[in-house]
Order: C-alpha cells, then sequence, then structure tokens
C-alpha cells in the first residue's frame, strides 16, 4: 500500500516536522507513505486577493493528484475513531489524504472526495492536524497488524 498526503503549505523544518517524520519512519514498517507540500506564486497570489480564489488555487493544485481512495479533512467531514479510521486501511488500493489551505477547500472538490472525515470539533493549526494524522496513521496500522501500540 503506497500513503500520500498533499498539503496547501511551505514545507518547513521544526518540531512539527520532526514529530511528523518520527511517525513516518515507524509508518514505513507497513507501507510507503509520501508528504507533499504544496505551495507556489499562484496560491500565494491567490490567498492575497480573496478566499475564493486561494480555494480555487488548492483545487488546481490537489486535482492532478486524485488517484485512488481520496480522504479529504474537512471541520464539517465525519467523525472517526480509530477503529472506523482503521477498517479504511483495509483495501487494495493507494490512500491520499488532503489537507487545504489557510480558506479550506471549494465545494466541487469535496465532493470529489471517496471520504470526508474530520480530526476533530476543535480548530487546529494544520501543522497539529497534520501530526494528529500521522499518528492515527500509524494506529490504523497498528490496529491491523495487532501490533499492541493501540492499547
Amino acid at each position: 500500500m503506497k500513503i500520500d498526503i498533499y498539503t496547501i503549505e511551505k514545507a518547513s523544518k521544526d518540531e512539527y516536522s520532526a514529530i511528523t517524520a518520527h511517525f513516518s519512519k515507524m509508518i514505513s514498517r507497513y507501507c510507503t507513505l509520501n508528504e507533499h507540500n504544496i505551495f507556489n506564486n499562484k496560491i500565494a497570489s491567490a490567498q492575497n486577493r480573496d478566499p475564493k480564489t486561494a480555494r480555487a488555487s488548492y483545487t488546481q493544485a490537489f486535482e492532478p493528484f486524485m488517484k485512488g481512495y481520496n480522504i479529504i479533512l474537512h471541520p464539517d467531514g465525519k467523525m472517526l475513531d480509530s477503529f472506523e479510521f482503521y477498517k479504511k486501511f483495509d483495501i487494495n488500493t493507494n490512500l491520499n489524504f488532503f489537507i487545504g489551505g489557510a480558506y479550506g477547500f471549494e465545494e466541487n472538490f469535496i465532493r470529489k472526495g471517496d471520504l470526508i472525515i474530520s480530526l476533530s470539533k476543535l480548530t487546529m493549526s494544520h501543522k497539529i492536524a497534520k501530526v494528529v494524522l500521522y499518528e492515527q496513521i500509524y494506529r490504523a496500522f497498528t490496529l491491523l497488524h495487532n501490533h499492541p501500540y493501540h492499547k
């Protein structure tokens, strides 16, 4: 299995990236995981114009990567517990996770997702959301493989 995580953000080396690197290493026992931080001049310019233009630029950046099973993180998405979440990993296709930019997603992009989930009703920064996502991906694999981490 292959997992790709797509985010609208500039790549950075900070305490959050150290945590995601730690979980990425543990996840690598079970699958190939790649993170793609997408941020370019078009997105930067769009974010300076207005939210609608910014959301459109995110859609344009993400759409080419919507192959396989696409999971979109969205505040209004379905709330799953860890056991419901791990069942999504028992499939025979690539998983793609999409974390939007500061202005979220266009409705037409959301409709293209196979699953729309929310990590919490709380608002959190993208970096925190990514750490939570990585931990839950690792937890899902430990559940799938009966590893004691999840207990």
